[in-house]
């Protein structure tokens, strides 16, 4: 099942096995069966980890989403509740353990599964509300870094962005050093660390504090990774704004892909039988799972979408001949050998429908003249024109009531592109937004700009255009079909993040001392001592190997330009990608938004 975990430079299966473990040792404590009761967020992040079969194996007979009221009947010993540490919660299982019949027989035990972390406020809660004694064990699963394919890891908590920039609450920054800790362990020691943010900082600090209290975390496992690089989401908040032009990207775009999983209209999946005309329409979203277990997907993911098309009509041509051969086979031996790649073909043909109709459906959205405007300015904005002046478009997509997020999105990048907006262009956006949308959008507002988003100019300096020439974010000549730089993975802009990346592999970040200054936080570099006889001789050819931690999230076409330089002939570094949250655009902007309830009269 996890094959594709094992795909890559680092055998992220080992990871894998370590949370399948410890996943094990606790079901084995509460003997007996059990029934499950899920915090419906962990559902996704724990089938990464563990499937349905490995909870049967260890005597799990039901699962039952946490809500409010009486539990659903369930003739087993235990009950599992498997939470985040969020009061809100806390409420609804009191509730459920409240209402549980004392008089049955006989009684059911009661345990309860802190994820990532116990929490003492929860637990007082609980023990306030008088039901924390019913708790036979009180655990916590430390799942912070989940893999989600070959080079790519995540810890799925949302709201890691918001809580780090609005709330100054650095929990999500100490479960991503607890994290990078647990690789180590598995990894060996990371010698090198450079870091560019305030929260990346953080992260150091709080991985050599742990290092220091810890003394036996000192391995003899020879390191796998030379270097770590840890970013700062805010460092670089052009790249999420701007819409992703990679396949994969689209698809999170449009559509939203949790946990490798994406939901799609059913329409264009329906098998077309002759003569029925399509009466029979399935109703339900058609769910596919993506990663690189398999081949086409790993293949086309992280390519412009406009190179997909040619992709996807020449394997069309390579299958259909792969079938015309059993023509061919005349021998028994021939036949033998046609049956047995059969499976193998008709996976791949399967394969290929499904993401024929998934381009179909992008292509709809993606040749609209919507999407065409709304491109236009994004990529002006990038390229720095007009920046400083309000924009004609957005003002016309206000008065046509567009979707708010839509309009966020552009007006944030153009507050990005400009290193902030003239107070009299930035007050219009608000007063217009407000005056369409409603006032009770000014908490949102004020959180965007809070998180340095769409704010005032206020050294009445623009430093985006030294930023973009210097690092080259804008290259007019792109090509979108053989790319020889990352800027295809947006059409003509080259994500800033990795751009920082490339240029730390080479050649150093010495190189551009002043652009980093005018980039928010502290840049910095720590060496981690290795215990003698594991330094690395790196044999001649090898490639070095560096794992980016984005922390408050990261885009797929971030990662798409991170595998490309990955695969340069010449690069000398692989990258393997780690992060708070895979995220897009619209998501990001939803987790900073806040409704202002009227107050009940």
């Amino acid at each position: 099942m996890a094959a594709h975990l094992s795909s890559g430079r680092v055998n992220l299966t080992a990871l894998r096995e370590a949370g399948r473990r410890e996943l094990r040792e606790f079901l084995d404590k509460c003997a007996g069966s059990k029934a499950i009761v899920w915090d419906e967020y962990l559902t996704g992040p724990f089938g990464l980890i563990a499937q349905y079969s490995l909870l049967k194996e260890h005597e799990v007979e039901k699962m039952f989403t946490l809500k409010p009221g009486r539990l659903p009947a369930a003739d087993v010993k235990n009950i599992i509740f498997f939470v985040r540490p969020k009061l809100e919660l806390m409420d609804i299982i009191t509730e459920n353990i409240l209402s549980e019949d004392r008089g049955r027989s006989p009684q059911r035990d009661f345990h309860i599964l802190f994820v990532p972390r116990r929490s003492l406020l929860c637990e007082q809660w609980l023990k306030d509300q008088g039901v924390l004694g019913s708790f036979i064990h009180k655990e916590q699963y430390s799942l912070d870094l989940i893999p989600f394919d070959g080079d790519l890891l995540s810890m799925e908590s949302e709201s890691a962005f918001k809580e780090c920039y609005l709330e100054s609450d650095q929990t999500s920054l100490y479960h991503a050093a607890k994290g990078l800790m647990t690789l180590q362990a598995l990894y060996g020691t990371i010698p090198q660390i450079f870091g560019k943010g305030e929260c990346a900082r953080h992260v150091a600090n709080m991985m050599i504090r742990m290092k220091r209290e810890f003394p036996g975390s000192q391995n003899s496992i020879f390191p796998v990774f030379d270097t770590l690089l840890l970013l700062d989401r805010n460092v670089d908040l052009l790249t999420p704004l701007a819409t992703q032009l990679t396949y994969e990207g689209l698809i999170d775009e449009i559509y939203g892909i949790q946990n490798t999983y994406v939901k799609l209209p059913p329409e264009k999946f329906a098998p077309k039988k002759q003569g029925e005309g399509g009466k029979d329409l399935p109703t339900e979203p058609k769910k596919l799972q993506l990663n690189s277990a398999e081949e086409l997907y790993a293949e086309i993911r992280d390519k412009n979408f406009n190179a997909v098309g040619s992709v996807l009509s020449k394997k069309a041509k390579v299958i259909s001949a792969a079938f015309e051969e059993r023509h061919h086979a005349k021998t028994v031996g021939e036949i033998k050998q046609f049956v047995s790649q059969l499976p193998h073909m008709q996976a791949a043909r399967s394969s290929l429908a499904n993401h024929t109709s998934i381009a179909e459906l992008i292509k709809d959205i993606t040749t609209s003249e919507d999407f065409f405007d709304n491109l236009t300015v994004e990529q002006e904005f990038m390229s720095g024109i007009d920046t400083d002046k309000v924009n004609n478009y957005v003002e016309d997509c206000i008065a046509q009531k567009h979707p708010l997020i839509k309009i966020l999105r552009l007006v944030c990048l153009q507050s990005v592109c400009n290193s902030g907006l003239k107070q009299k262009v930035l007050d219009h956006y608000k007063r217009e937004i407000i005056q369409t949308y409603g006032y009770e959008h000014i908490l949102t507002l004020n959180n965007l700009e809070k998180a340095g988003l769409l704010k005032p100019q206020t050294s009445g300096r623009n430093n985006y255009p030294t930023i973009r020439k210097t690092l080259r974010l804008w290259m007019d000549d792109v090509n979108e079909q053989n790319p020889n730089d990352i800027s295809y993975v947006y059409s003509g802009y080259a994500p800033l993040s990795v751009r920082l990346a490339q240029l730390l592999a080479r050649p150093g970040w010495r190189s551009i001392e002043e652009v980093l200054k005018m980039l928010p936080g502290p840049h910095f570099e720590e060496r981690q001592q290795l215990p003698t006889g594991l330094q690395k001789k790196r044999q001649h050819g090898e490639n070095r190997v560096t794992l980016v931690f984005f922390l408050g999230g990261v885009t797929y076409a971030e990662i798409a330009a991170l595998r490309f330089l990955s695969q340069m002939e010449d690069g000398g570094t692989e990258y393997v990608i780690a992060t708070t949250k895979l995220i897009n655009g619209t998501c990001w902007i939803k987790s900073l938004m806040e409704k202002l309830e009227p107050a009940p009269f």
